[in-house]
């Protein structure tokens, strides 16, 4: 049987790389994975300080069990263009950065200790995607992923592939392809035991077949008693291969659902029920460390997606992101749109053949997980190239009959070559140019896109993100008008039937490139910071849910006289999912308002706006009368459900500190987050406060990133990192102004 080992801690980091070091080891930095090249301050950094050659080491010790048998490390995710050495030989090269390979060490281990020598090249090298153009994102140099040690027989199990049909049956079927690995080629027979069972490991059916050559399958018939796969009972199973040969005997398992996803002109069905989507973007990144977060943050952000923001699908854009947010996607019924590394770029015949193969190595990793819906095979708003996507969609629909294919693209009239018509819609409040002899609407109609005299299924990947930049400080004028330009396009998204959904852009800031963002090297495109933290744009998501879900009541507002022209808090929008909101401000009698189905006729849940209609300036208090305190207060049924206080004095009484997680891995490299609010007496964000936060951090973990912060728009952020050691983690922040707050925290 296989033993498989995540290799941690042990690793040497050289800060360039040269020839001596692959076959002598030097003395550097002593690091675990997964690892930051070159940590970066939050802003006004240097993005060509990453884009060099640098060099990890590990000193691996011979144990008995590798004796005849195949030895191999297998690496999640390094940047880019790796070359991996033992002993001096070299075992592997791997091109793109985002995908898993194999360095076989079989033959070449000695006993005793045996050098592993890794080069990553950060360079954005033009002969490889996403690289050749101008990119929108960071792709940061290192080890990011895990490394994996693994020993195994002769012949092992190198994949598996699972295949449902019947899904929507009483009875449903199952197909289980396993590939074997067999690299000296060794003559063998034997049989493999293919076992369905629940996620606790209980067996559920079972079936023998015969294995003699470099695959086998196993159909499992007429199966009953079994769960689909849904958004709100994501149930999952686990198809768990033994294989026992004349060569070895190995153990390998896969998770998997049972649904159906189809995209049509009429919409888009999962398990044969209409789904309008509702998603944002997301990429992979965090503040100072870029990609080198474990599995705890990975599946933290699938969770603030499904239950912070109530959406039901997550584009990876621009690239196949870790297989642990992908594995958390698949336990908690939150959709997937994966694609390809690229951004707008289209490289040479060399180029396209490694996209060709992202496509490849993207799939098979991950085509048993049930979230994934679709693949993209384009390069993300790239232009029409029928060769090259037709190759791209070939390859897909060649290893994955199952799923649809899409490609982003932002252009009119381009060549429909995949199954669903995706694209980039930012033609919100466009310049006329943009829109010749068109008003200005929120999306186009299919149709004026694709060119075509027929509906074809149809997706929106992108809009409002770059179109609408606003920062967490931004006047709250502008947080009302990202509010209002995020829920138009929702609501044309549900009016139309042709219209699968609309994915915003984007899920939170994110660091980027000189040629982007606010020169900051911030995209402040996010309906959340940096950090995670929702702007008010977030809460236009969240509040679509069901109130049986989560009550939503949120007021765009800093509640000041000042804030806005005229020095009036009209219009006040007020997301929610609430029947009808009242506010009150000081002894006044409350003021009712409904939801505006004039303005958003199609959204499950229209924002509340109180204006001129329901409110008089003079019962708020005009300029030079008196500012007071207002009541928010949201019912349903008649009964009030939800209250939010405004104070019209807002002065800061509380230092807010919440961590996700309390209790992290001593053994992995794991984080977790901390987000620092300042509150004032009702306990809303200051929004204006800048103090200081000084952080200390003493036990079993670090502090990722400076030690002093600043608040932006009332709240800052940060994680911590286990070290290795185990122990208590004593956790201090403290203000100027505000005093300071102690947290423990384990790890074990």
């Amino acid at each position: 049987m296989r033993t498989v080992t995540k290799l941690v801690s042990g690793w040497t980091f050289h800060t360039s790389f040269s020839s001596e070091l692959v076959a002598a080891a030097a003395a550097g930095e002593a690091v675990r994975l997964p690892h930051n090249a070159v940590d970066l301050d939050m802003t006004y950094f240097d993005e060509r300080s990453f884009q060099k050659e640098f060099a990890y080491q590990y000193t691996l010790a011979w144990t008995p069990d590798m004796a005849g048998r195949e030895v191999a490390l297998r690496f999640d995710g390094a940047m880019a263009n790796s070359v991996v050495w033992v002993n001096g030989q070299q075992v592997a090269a791997h091109k793109d950065g985002y995908t898993p390979f194999n360095a076989r060490l079989t033959g070449l281990l000695k006993v005793g200790d045996n050098l592993i020598t890794v080069k990553v090249d950060g360079s954005e090298n033009p002969e490889i995607p996403p690289f050749g153009g101008q990119i929108d994102y960071l792709t940061y140099a290192g080890i990011y992923r895990d490394v994996w040690l693994q020993v195994t027989d002769a012949v092992s199990i190198a994949n598996l592939k699972v295949e449902t049909s019947n899904e929507l049956s009483d009875t449903k079927s199952v197909t289980v392809k396993g590939f074997l690995a067999n690299p000296t080629q060794a003559a063998f027979t034997g049989t493999a035991l293919v076992e369905l069972c629940s996620v606790d490991g209980a067996v559920l059916h079972q079936q023998t077949v015969d294995v003699a050559g470099a695959e086998f399958s196993a159909s499992l018939e007429s199966l009953t008693g079994l769960a689909l796969w849904e958004l709100d009972s994501p149930v999952l199973y686990v198809a768990r291969v033994t294989l026992n040969t004349s060569a070895g005997s190995d153990q390998h398992s896969t998770r998997f659902g049972f649904r159906t996803a189809r995209f049509t002109t009429e919409g888009f069905f999962l398990n044969g029920k209409p789904l309008k989507i509702r998603g944002l973007n997301r990429h992979q990144s965090y503040p100072y460390v870029g990609y080198a977060m474990g599995q705890r943050a990975q599946a933290k952000d699938a969770d603030v997606m499904k239950d912070v923001l109530k959406c039901n699908l997550v584009r990876t854009s621009h690239y196949p992101q870790s297989t642990y947010f992908l594995d958390r996607c698949d336990e908690i019924g939150l959709l997937v749109f994966e694609e390809i590394p690229g951004w707008q770029h289209i490289g040479g015949q060399a180029w396209q053949d490694e996209s060709v193969e992202n496509v490849r190595r993207m799939v098979e990793r991950d085509w048993n997980h049930p979230s994934i819906i679709i693949w993209g095979v384009r390069i993300n708003e790239s232009q029409d190239n029928h060769n090259f996507y037709t190759r791209t969609n070939a390859m897909a629909r060649s290893l994955d009959s199952t799923r649809q294919t899409g490609g982003v693209r932002y252009i009119e009239n381009s060549e429909l070559l995949e199954d669903v018509y995706t694209v980039n819609d930012f033609c919100h409040v466009a310049p006329p140019e943009w829109m010749k002899g068109v008003p200005p609407t929120p999306l186009r109609q299919p149709r004026q896109v694709t060119g075509l005299a027929h509906e074809v299924p149809y997706l929106v990947t992108e809009f409002n993100g770059h179109m609408y930049p606003t920062k967490r400080i931004d006047p709250e004028d502008r947080q009302s008008e990202h509010v209002r330009r995020h829920l138009d396009v929702l609501n044309k998204a549900y009016e139309n039937p042709v219209i699968s959904g609309a994915i915003g852009w984007c899920m939170f800031d994110y660091n980027t490139h000189k040629d982007f963002g606010a020169g900051d090297r911030i995209c402040h495109h996010g309906v959340m910071d940096i950090f995670r933290e929702p702007k008010f744009a977030a809460w236009g998501y969240t509040s679509q849910c069901s109130p049986a879900e989560q009550v939503v009541l949120q007021p765009v507002t800093y509640w000041a006289r000042g804030e806005k022209d005229r020095c009036e808090v009209l219009p006040l929008i007020v997301l929610t999912n609430c029947d009808y909101v009242e506010l009150q401000v000081g002894d006044f009698a409350p003021k009712r308002a409904e939801p505006d189905r004039a303005l958003y006729p199609h959204l499950p849940h229209a924002p509340v706006i109180f204006d001129s209609r329901h409110v008089n300036m003079n019962d708020l208090g005009a300029w030079g009368m008196l500012w007071r305190d207002a009541t928010v207060t949201g019912y349903i049924n008649g009964k009030a459900v939800s209250t939010v206080k405004l104070s019209g004095n807002p002065v800061p009484t509380t230092l807010q500190v919440e961590v996700d997680d309390t209790q992290l891995h001593a053994h992995e490299k794991d984080a977790t987050r901390v987000i620092v609010r300042a509150l004032d007496q009702a306990g809303r964000l200051l929004p204006f406060m800048d103090d200081v936060v000084h952080v200390q951090v003493s036990g079993a973990a670090k502090l990722l990133g400076p030690d002093l912060l600043t608040l932006k728009g009332g709240t800052t952020g940060f994680w911590l990192e286990t070290t290795g050691a185990v122990g208590d983690i004593s956790l201090c922040v403290s203000t100027r102004r505000m005093g300071e707050q102690r947290l423990t925290l384990q790890a074990a």
